[in-house]
């Protein structure tokens, strides 16, 4: 496969979807906000104007006149809410309409104000106290640095950095390189280990979305700023855990490090994530040995063998994506293994789709 056929099928896979999501459907929600942002680097890729305008209608259905956004409330301090914001960047800079800058401004102003651990990292929401979940660090920091570099924040790009740094070291478990799901400081949640304050498993999207946040900051970051190194070394040894635990088949499983265990299955979402960080990673110099992109590419070409379908009408299908996954809450989830095993599996689900067409936009050519 060539990058003009990788492309060829991310259209399709934007075009499938569009066929019933229609902008009136749009939630104020990371998932929306990421299938959107995928489909919006489609129209831009191939200078598609009316693909880039069906985006920005569908966002003005939520982003009022005024900046204000229906459906956000600032007081829940959830990170999840941050994601959608970060295409406003490019809306604005499409379309020029200051609604879009307006809303920055809201959603940065959440991040001001957004609880954080002892060690200054952001609470994932406030409902799950002194707790940071990989999942955060992807809906919130590249916002961040986009945010940081139109204001020419010093400030803000080094304490994304910081985060990023600090919640590796705390998840990261040396034997197998892998990180677990979240971290709560305040070793109070059920299932957190008394020692280390970590989940018991290494969910396979949690440490995608990490992944995804890794090369999506670096992208902005400035090569100036003197903290920089210590993400790019994070990067290389992410890299390697990723090879590591790459199934012969080139996909991941739910559980990272369980392979074939009963009801362990290759999940379609990390897959996509981790084949996405691969390439984007050598495309930006990160990583420079072959097998990086080899993986990378690998994946992406077996997530289209093995994980997508063709309908009747011809419309492109994307399977076995983790539907949800979390920790806490009610009823409460125990991070188990059978926790995440049984939760369900879905088809299209945005937490694929997008990650699977930003991979195939990195394919190199």
């Amino acid at each position: 496969m060539d990058s003009t056929e990788a492309c060829s099928i991310a259209r399709r896979m934007v075009d499938s979807i569009l066929t019933w999501y229609s902008p009136d459907k749009m939630r104020w929600h990371y998932e929306d906000g990421l299938f959107l942002f995928s489909t919006f680097a489609v129209g831009l890729h191939e200078e598609d104007d009316l693909l880039l305008r069906r985006v920005q209608a569908t966002y003005d259905t939520l982003v009022n006149p005024d900046g204000t956004i229906s459906s956000y409330r600032m007081d829940d301090y959830n990170l999840d809410q941050i994601n959608a914001g970060r295409l406003l960047f490019d809306l604005y800079g499409r379309f020029g309409d200051e609604r879009y800058q307006k809303a920055v401004t809201l959603l940065a102003d959440q991040l001001l104000y957004q609880p954080r651990t002892l060690g200054g990292g952001y609470w994932h929401k406030r409902i799950y106290p002194r707790q940071i979940w990989l999942d955060g660090l992807y809906m919130a920091q590249p916002f961040r640095c986009r945010f940081a570099l139109d204001r020419g924040d010093a400030t803000i790009l080094a304490d994304v950095v910081r985060q990023m740094v600090a919640i590796e070291s705390r998840s990261r478990d040396a034997s197998t390189g892998l990180l677990y799901h979240a971290w709560d400081e305040s070793l109070q949640q059920l299932w957190a280990n008394q020692g280390t304050g970590c989940s018991p498993h290494f969910w396979g999207r949690a440490m995608g979305w990490y992944c995804m946040a890794l090369v999506d900051v670096l992208d902005y970051l400035p090569s100036d700023v003197p903290s920089r190194r210590e993400l790019v070394d994070i990067v290389e040894r992410t890299a390697d855990a990723v090879l590591k635990w790459q199934d012969g088949c080139c996909l991941w499983y739910q559980i990272l490090d369980q392979g074939r265990r009963a009801d362990n299955y290759l999940e379609t979402s990390c897959s996509a994530m981790f084949s996405y960080f691969l390439l984007k990673a050598c495309r930006l110099g990160l990583l420079v040995e072959d097998r990086y992109r080899n993986a990378g590419i690998a994946a992406f070409e077996a997530l289209v063998e093995l994980k997508t379908s063709t309908d009747a009408n011809g419309l492109l299908h994307l399977h076995d994506i983790c539907s949800v996954a979390g920790l806490g809450g009610t009823p409460y989830r125990d991070g188990s293994y059978s926790y995440y095993v049984g939760e369900p599996v879905a088809t299209d689900d945005f937490k694929g789709v997008g990650p699977f067409i930003l991979a195939a936009l990195e394919f190199p050519d």
